[in-house]
């Protein structure tokens, strides 16, 4: 009986894994398993949303004000594209790496390239 039930869930892994392989390779705008190069400026920031395909990041920076002459901090939202092969791996919270590409619409540039840490979903888990 035991051996019946691994052997049935080995071959359910084994036919999720064929399955998101298959979905990866399609994904032609993915810098892992698609034709998509990442090249140039490279940030970190925290999930804010999360959309089909794409996610938008926010991040800080200091900003040196020239009339005061002291730096300011700023926040920058970012959209970038989010790869079929690790649209589950990402939730909002999470802390990732973007990296610079070709447009891809009117507002992706960038492309999600891999999670550093993972974050608190919303308030109340903070608590």
């Amino acid at each position: 009986m035991k051996r019946k039930e691994k052997t049935e869930k080995k071959a359910e892994k084994k036919a999720e894994t064929e399955a998101a392989v298959a979905i990866s390779r399609d994904d032609r705008d993915c810098p892992f398993h698609g034709n998509l190069k990442a090249r140039g400026r490279v940030f970190e920031g925290k999930v804010v949303k999360k959309f089909p395909n794409r996610v938008a990041i926010e991040f800080e920076r200091t900003v040196y004000v020239k009339k005061y002459e002291r730096y300011s901090k700023s926040r920058t939202k970012i959209h970038a594209r989010l790869p079929v092969c690790m649209e589950k791996e990402i939730d909002v919270g999470d802390f990732i790496r973007v990296q610079e590409c070709r447009p891809l619409s009117k507002i992706i540039h960038f492309v999600v390239i891999k999670k550093i840490k993972t974050g608190v979903k919303n308030k109340e888990q903070r608590k």
